[in-house]
């Protein structure tokens, strides 16, 4: 009996992993989570995660103006660390469900 060479082991990881994508593929459209309720929940929390931030610099930013006014406004400054605090949080929310949906149930 022959003892397989490293070529043969690497063929056969490469169409285990590629077997494993396609089931998780095969999984994922068996599930039917993209349904129209799906999109609008998601650009609905896509949205949340987004204009929180954004309101809350703003509502500080008034705030700071009508106590501390100088020169700049702090409201459009915090409008914008606000802005770029909430499409951080919504971008680590998308990359964190694209992870979990990739994930799948074949992994080892």
């Amino acid at each position: 009996m022959n003892k397989p060479s490293p070529r043969d082991n690497k063929i056969q990881e490469f169409t285990r992993k590629i077997g494993k994508k396609a089931a998780n593929k095969l999984d994922f459209r068996k599930e039917g989570t993209g349904t129209i309720w799906f999109g609008l929940g998601m650009i609905g929390i896509i949205g949340w995660a987004v204009a929180v931030p954004t309101l809350a610099g703003i509502g500080l930013g008034i705030w700071l103006d009508s106590r501390y006014g100088g020169r700049y406004s702090w409201t459009l400054t915090l409008m914008g660390v606000g802005l770029v605090l909430g499409c951080l949080n919504a971008w680590h929310w998308i990359k964190k469900e694209e992870k979990e949906m990739r994930k799948g149930k074949h992994d080892d």
